[in-house]
């Protein structure tokens, strides 16, 4: 199952829809979800797909570092940062350096890539707007990105649980998987929204992270949306 080709389209296509470039103006009458029916090619599938995980809110700009970087490289750089800032504050003994996606072996990103992408699916849900039209909209996207039964079938399973961090949590097999699922989360949310907030701080108690390393995180983010 490659979860590691579809987070990268996704991830990269946030920049263009946040640039207007991902997909076509929305109608009165079909509003966002509209949106979803034009493009052929997979930068607009993506765009697509990322908008209705979105919703209609402005989410936070994955633009910035994304636009440097790019895709799931961006995750990796912002959460490296933020690991380095959280160990210069520690007073314990120097650690081996992060992990993190933009630092792993090929063989070991995929494991990454898709607990981020759980993470990514389980925060679109945390405000409430992912319906059943959204979800088979979105599905809808997704088996035009990618042709893998498998992942297609994980895809299904993951938009369909009902939200629970507990779950979510469960696919951080190590502290920088932890810290990039919460990055990833940080950056699509409007935390100004008390539900999103609240599914934050639950997640973020879930992952076990250290309080100053959420903090960390919570700051790259909003770094990256500021450029």
């Amino acid at each position: 199952m490659n979860t590691r080709g579809l987070l990268d389209q996704l991830l990269k296509s946030g920049t263009d829809l946040l640039q207007g470039k991902g997909a076509a103006p929305s109608s009165p009458a079909t509003g966002a979800l509209g949106s979803l029916l034009s493009g052929a090619g997979g930068g607009a599938l993506a765009a697509g797909a990322m908008g209705l995980l979105m919703g209609n809110k402005k989410a936070r700009k994955i633009g910035g570092q994304a636009l440097t970087y790019g895709g799931i490289a961006a995750v990796g750089v912002l959460a490296y940062k933020a690991w380095s800032n959280w160990q210069a504050q520690q007073h314990t003994a120097p650690r081996e350096p992060a992990q993190t996606l933009d630092r792993l072996p090929q063989d070991q990103v995929e494991q990454h890539s898709q607990a981020v992408l759980k993470a990514l699916i389980a925060v679109a849900k945390a405000d409430g707007h992912v319906d059943a039209r959204e979800r088979e909209l979105i599905e809808g996207q997704f088996r035009q990105l990618t042709t893998d039964p498998q992942l297609q079938s994980w895809l299904h399973a993951e938009l369909n649980k009902p939200l629970d961090p507990v779950d979510v949590a469960r696919a951080a097999g190590t502290p920088e998987m932890a810290a990039e699922m919460y990055l990833a989360s940080v950056m699509m949310v409007d935390e100004a929204q008390f539900m999103e907030r609240t599914y934050l701080d639950e997640l973020a108690r879930q992952l076990s992270l250290d309080a100053a390393l959420k903090t960390e995180l919570e700051s790259q983010a909003k770094l990256a949306a500021a450029r």
